[in-house]
């Protein structure tokens, strides 16, 4: 483990003096919804190559930058938005998750690495080393208890890192019913709690997992209604409905779960025509709202991309 920075203090949650940013130039402009004031469509910057995305209880969206790990902060009011936190060459903005503190827990994808920003000025923190593997791909990440866990797309294991306070970063290998994907392909990636607490679920080559955070044992959850989640990449979970991304297929399936969460049973399909591989998803009030990662378009400096809503 390395740290860059201090360990921070416990912050606050955004108070309500943040203001809304002006919309970078070259972001088009967001749609709103008939009858509301609020869009459920709003740009990102030309070559933005988003990845993740995360809102807390206030109605901030906070996506990042696979291009360079940047971070772009849009109020879902008004859809404007704005670069909260530079990036750098080298760096990649994966999967992130804002705590109650404030704090921005960011996986780095080929980096190997877990970074924290500071959502209210940008700064950077803290960066951990969580592997030093030759090929890494620190996925996505859920605040849980005491850590902040992310995946490795690349390697069976969790990386448990603390919050807001000291502590060494816990690697977690995962064993029992885990199949590890070969290399190159999508294996862990998005992860939530399970509704009792006691564990996570993670969405492993189209399959879903339960996992013990005191042993690392692996279960498969059993599916019913389809027989996998092929290109499962965000999770989302309210009570025991289950959200689950996918992404090229450009839907989110969703799911519920058994008391023991040993079956998910799938209850609906959401599609949306303004789909264009979206991966992550989070929720605020009514809607999810996720970022399209476009995988099968140009990936390139000129290339457009935008996030769009949903209603649960």
């Amino acid at each position: 483990m390395t740290r860059n920075h201090p360990r921070p203090s416990r912050r606050a949650v955004l108070g309500g003096a943040v203001a809304a940013l002006a919309v970078a130039a070259g972001t088009g402009t967001a749609q709103a919804a008939p009858g509301t004031g609020w869009p459920t469509e709003f740009p990102l910057p030309d070559g933005w190559l988003p990845e993740g995305i995360t809102i807390g209880s206030r109605p901030y969206a906070y996506m990042g930058s696979r291009a360079d790990g940047a971070i772009y902060r849009t109020d879902l009011r008004t859809g404007e938005g704005g670069v909260l936190h530079e990036g750098a060459a080298g760096l990649a903005s994966i999967g992130l998750k804002l705590d109650r503190d404030g704090l921005l827990y960011v996986a780095g994808g080929a980096g190997g690495t877990a970074r924290i920003v500071d959502s209210r000025t940008g700064d950077l923190l803290t960066t951990y080393q969580l592997t030093r593997d030759a090929a890494p791909f620190i996925n996505d990440v859920v605040l849980h208890e005491d850590r902040a866990w992310f995946t490795d797309s690349r390697a069976a294991v969790l990386h448990g890192v603390p919050r807001g306070r000291k502590g060494e970063v816990r690697a977690l290998p995962l064993t029992g019913e885990w199949v590890q994907a070969p290399a190159g392909t999508n294996s862990a990636n998005g992860l939530v709690a399970t509704p009792d607490g006691r564990g996570l679920i993670v969405v492993n080559a189209g399959q879903l997992y339960t996992v013990d955070l005191r042993t690392g044992h692996a279960a498969k959850i059993t599916l019913k209604g389809a027989t996998d989640v092929a290109g499962g990449d965000g999770l989302v979970r309210l009570g025991r409905t289950l959200y689950v991304v996918q992404n090229r297929l450009n839907k989110i399936t969703v799911w519920d779960l058994d008391r023991k969460v040993t079956t998910a049973t799938l209850t609906r399909t959401i599609t949306d025509p303004r789909f264009d591989v979206p991966t992550t998803a989070a929720r605020h009030g009514d809607r999810l709202y996720l970022v399209n990662a476009r995988f099968t378009s140009p990936q390139t400096p000129e290339t457009t991309f935008n996030a769009v809503a949903v209603p649960l």
